[in-house]
């Protein structure tokens, strides 16, 4: 079987079908966000929202796509011309993945809140993910990596790290 882009499946969907995800570091800065308004305005929605749909509750979880999805909260005028449909993509994956794709999507394109970053590290790791899994699928080199568990200052974190064993200074004769 072929692979299929989601891109090729938009489906419009109605914004309170949709729920942004617990988990998006990702911050823009008012200035920012009247931009993507004034964008949005302009050009409409020329990218679909990434949500991963459950089946469970009919809703949509935003993969990203979170700030596209708040412009329409937070703007009557384009809630009135889209008639409340949010275009969007599907992807099927577990969380973890989920997590991996957001930060691909954000880091390709922003900047992101150190602390909730951190967050993210640690919510892998909890969910059994390793330095070289974060490493790989969030594009993050080792010493981010540990400067992002450090912020966090939970131990757990550290208890798989080899660590070597202190230097100490010869006697002096």
């Amino acid at each position: 079987m072929k692979y299929k882009s989601p891109v090729y499946d938009i489906a419009a969907v109605p914004i309170e079908k949709i729920k942004p995800n617990t988990y998006n570091p990702n911050a823009v800065a008012p200035p920012e966000m009247k931009l993507l308004y004034e964008s949005i305005k302009e050009d409409g929605y020329t990218m679909p929202i990434v949500c991963y749909y459950s089946k469970e509750d009919d809703s949509y979880m935003i993969v990203d796509g979170f700030h596209r999805y708040r412009v329409m909260l937070e703007h009557q005028d384009i809630y009135d011309r889209e008639g409340g449909m949010l275009p969007v993509s599907v992807i099927d994956k577990p969380l973890d993945q989920r997590m991996a794709s957001t930060i691909r999507h954000n880091r390709a394109r922003g900047s992101h809140d150190v602390e909730l970053m951190s967050n993210i590290v640690k919510e892998l790791h909890e969910l059994g993910r390793s330095d070289e899994w974060i490493s790989k699928h969030l594009g993050m080199d080792k010493d981010e990596i540990l400067r992002l568990k450090q912020i966090t200052g939970l131990a757990a974190l550290f208890k798989d790290v080899k660590f070597g064993k202190a230097w100490r200074p010869a006697d002096e004769e």
